[in-house]
């Protein structure tokens, strides 16, 4: 892949996104950020020295259209982009309220799955050989925790295909699978410290992550040295999934 790479990160304004996004830029890749909102971006990639690309990930013409902008050959793809939808003041629905119910499911499945298919195979022929494709799941996916968890449940299903695929020209496809991240935008608000605690209890150590920590993790799979770990989810929570 040569010494600089080309590096495109989903969601990368802030969060985890925005400290990957820094990890690769410390490193002197060309690194292009890309999210929704154009002025976080904008900021994001000022502070960063990296380009930004505004587009809604789960529109297909959007992606169509973010292309001529994109990179012509990306070298590490990082799928950041999502989020839980039920934090986004969407109500409950109420019992027997299938109508509801189904539109709540979708909304997960769309800004967690769909982004992430929809941006990778978009790129698809861009991807040079022996790249390199990341793609942020959750401990939901094993925890459980609504459309949430299931949705970042079929993001694993679809990156055992898509590691099969980037095999044989030197590729790898993993999920790196976070527990509780602090500082970032992704509890919207939405827990009390007593919330945390009650999660961050059953990690070994006791404590949150951070989003430089998944940031690391992140580098590290996406070095030349990763190329035979490929198809995995990799937890990074502490302790608090233990895989058997």
């Amino acid at each position: 892949m040569g010494d600089s790479r080309e590096v495109v990160v989903t969601g990368g304004g802030t969060g985890i996104g925005y400290a990957v996004a820094a990890q690769f830029a410390k490193a002197g890749d060309r690194v292009t950020i890309t999210g929704r909102r154009e002025q976080v971006l904008a900021e994001a990639a000022t502070r960063l020295g990296a380009r930004h690309v505004a587009f809604d990930a789960a529109d297909p013409a959007a992606v169509q259209a973010a292309l001529a902008d994109l990179p012509e050959r990306v070298d590490v793809l990082i799928n950041n982009a999502g989020g839980n939808t039920d934090r986004d003041g969407r109500p409950a629905p109420e019992p027997g309220d299938l109508a509801a119910l189904a539109d709540g499911w979708l909304a997960n499945y769309t800004a967690n799955v769909i982004t992430t298919v929809l941006v990778t195979a978009a790129l698809r022929d861009r991807l040079a050989e022996g790249a390199r494709v990341v793609t942020i799941g959750s401990i939901a996916a094993k925890a459980g925790s609504g459309s949430y968890g299931a949705a970042k449940a079929a993001l694993e299903a679809w990156n055992v295909d898509l590691a099969r695929q980037l095999g044989p020209a030197g590729g790898s496809a993993n999920i790196v699978a976070p527990g509780v991240i602090r500082d970032t935008e992704f509890f919207k608000g939405t827990v009390t410290e007593e919330w945390i605690r009650g999660r961050t209890d059953a990690a070994f150590n006791r404590r949150a992550g951070q989003p430089e920590e998944v940031a690391d993790l992140i580098f590290f799979l996406a070095g030349t040295g990763a190329g035979h770990i490929t198809g995995q989810v990799v937890h990074i929570n502490g302790g608090a999934h233990q895989a058997r």
